[in-house]
């Protein structure tokens, strides 16, 4: 049994979000959330949401325990890009891409045995 959690539309570029979700992947629970904690990257803070989020569906959606659980899979996809313009010297522009991510944590029961 695993479950699911999905931040989708978030401003932050999906290749800084990666560094972070790379660290949790495959870890319990508890390290993860320590691990987040003591990381200095806007991302923790995102990434730690939709940890706490994957955890209180598996606890209250598929009564698993929640001291048992780890990170089965995390993931960061990219979503749409905002394009701006930024002007330039001479009437030309240049384009100012603002990525978006949608972040995925799966948590499930580590097996017994």
């Amino acid at each position: 049994m695993q479950a699911k959690a999905v931040a989708k539309y978030i401003r932050i570029s999906p290749r800084k979000a990666r560094q972070v979700i790379d660290l949790i992947r495959g870890k319990d629970v508890v390290e993860a959330y320590a691990t987040l904690k003591f990381t200095p990257h806007k991302a923790t803070v995102l990434i730690n949401k939709v940890l706490k989020s994957a955890v209180a569906n598996a606890r209250n959606n598929h009564e698993m325990d929640a001291d048992n659980l780890y990170v089965k899979e995390a993931y960061v996809d990219a979503g749409p890009t905002l394009k701006r313009i930024m002007p330039r010297a001479m009437g030309r522009a240049d384009m100012i891409r603002k990525r978006t991510s949608h972040i995925t944590v799966v948590v499930s029961e580590k097996e017994e045995g």
